[in-house]
């Protein structure tokens, strides 16, 4: 993309793509709202991390509405969803799997984190985060 400063992590340029429009249910844009605000732990603790430029310069938006659904991190440069899975997934998993059906139906990619990982090694899901950045999207 042109005029767009590269980003690299440990020295491999990761591939940015122009932004995508997304379909997404404006009722659902209250709600957002209201779950950007509701301050669930381990999304605030992953929030600090990558706010502001501090993973790479790569701009992370929280609580994004896609289609009918609610993803708890986008990344639009890079297309790709970044979910927080606890105890509120026990149960929904056919409703997880048809959810991640549709959106990378739209050319979407889903990295999935566990809570108990943000609450006990935060370290290794950055590192985890950086290593599935290069793997796929770096440029060789």
């Amino acid at each position: 993309m042109q005029n767009e400063k590269p980003i690299f992590i440990d020295n491999i340029e990761i591939k940015l793509y122009p932004n995508l429009i997304l379909p997404a249910n404006p009722n659902l844009k209250t709600r957002a709202k209201t779950l950007r605000q509701a301050r669930n732990l381990s999304e605030v603790l992953f929030w600090i991390q990558v706010t502001k430029g501090g993973f790479h310069t790569i701009d992370f938006d929280r609580q994004k509405v896609i289609g009918n659904y609610i993803v708890d991190f986008y990344v639009k440069k890079l297309r790709l969803i970044i979910e927080i899975d606890g105890s509120s997934h026990i149960g929904k998993e056919a409703y997880d799997a048809e959810r991640e059906r549709f959106l990378v139906s739209l050319g979407l990619k889903m990295y999935r984190i566990s809570v108990y990982n943000i609450m006990r090694n935060m370290h290794l899901v950055i590192e985890d985060l950086e290593n599935f950045i290069v793997e796929n999207y770096g440029v060789r």
